[in-house]
């Protein structure tokens, strides 16, 4: 995670050391070596996603491979980044609120999370009602998780493979994240949140809660309490973006997660990833896998 980034471009090698500074760990070693179970848990998994997109955005814009954007968005976590991205938090202060963050999201990390794959939002929203359950993220058209107690998220996970769910599968999460049951990290996030110095947003970010841009500071507040316990609305923030006439995206992270939703509720469209362009300059400037 990050390591072409930091291999092409001085300023993100840089900013992945400032955060073993600011975290107090070496986050940059599990970014780097793994292995994949040193990432599980949340209050390291979180700092380190944002530190891989962070450096990923710094490397793409100082080789020259990132346009300015018209807008940005971010899938949950990566509003963080996205807020990064906008102006709206500094890097810094960033990271140190998701590392608040990752530590009451895993303390009150009773419940589970699954994902529900060919049933329509509407049919899964049922689903879960019927099982006491909540609605988590909606993904894409076919692709919705859910989020709640345990025993409701396995009623649920029963009742759509009865209903005609391609698949209902438990997801590896530690808690039941987008849920009521993060109340208590919603309430311990609101004081840090209120206390660091945000600003209002350069560029528009369209939010998770409500699929709509904003920019004001107190804005951005808002949606970073509210985004914890409020479900993800990605199609619709996809399809604002669509609708608001954009053509080309860039996934500012790891993996191509997002690629792969975005081209699911809007096929056609163009999405270039981080992880290949800077891997791409890598090749080209003959950067290997030790660092030379």
């Amino acid at each position: 995670m990050g390591l072409d980034a930091a291999r092409v471009d001085p300023a993100a090698m840089r900013l992945i050391e400032e955060a073993d500074e600011i975290l107090g760990f070496a986050v940059s070693a599990v970014m780097a070596d793994g292995p994949a179970d040193a990432l599980r848990p949340t209050p390291i998994q979180q700092p380190a996603v944002l530190t891989a997109s962070v450096a990923s955005l710094v490397a793409l814009r100082n080789v020259g491979l990132l346009p300015d954007a018209d807008f940005v968005a971010g899938h949950s976590l990566g509003q963080y980044a996205a807020f990064v991205a906008a102006g709206a938090i500094d890097f810094h202060d960033a990271l140190r609120l998701v590392r608040l963050r990752g530590m009451l999201m895993e303390a009150h990390g009773a419940g589970a999370m699954a994902a529900i794959i060919g049933m329509t939002p509407d049919q899964v929203a049922t689903v879960a009602a019927d099982a006491g359950a909540e609605v988590a993220n909606f993904n894409s058209p076919e692709q919705t998780t859910i989020s709640g107690e345990e025993a409701a998220v396995e009623r649920a996970i029963k009742l759509a493979r009865e209903r005609g769910a391609k698949r209902a599968i438990r997801l590896t999460i530690n808690g039941a994240f987008h849920s009521r049951l993060m109340e208590p990290a919603a309430a311990g996030m609101t004081d840090a949140i209120n206390a660091a110095p945000i600003q209002d947003a350069r560029i528009p970010v369209v939010t998770n809660v409500g699929a709509t841009p904003i920019q004001a500071a107190a804005d951005v507040r808002r949606e970073l309490i509210g985004h914890i316990c409020a479900s993800v609305q990605w199609v619709d923030s996809v399809r604002w973006l669509k609708h608001a006439g954009v053509t080309t995206w860039y996934e500012v992270g790891p993996g191509n997660v997002l690629a792969g939703l975005i081209t699911r509720i809007e096929p056609g469209t163009t999405v270039y990833g981080a992880d290949k362009l800077l891997a791409d300059v890598a090749t080209e400037k003959g950067i290997v896998d030790d660092g030379r």
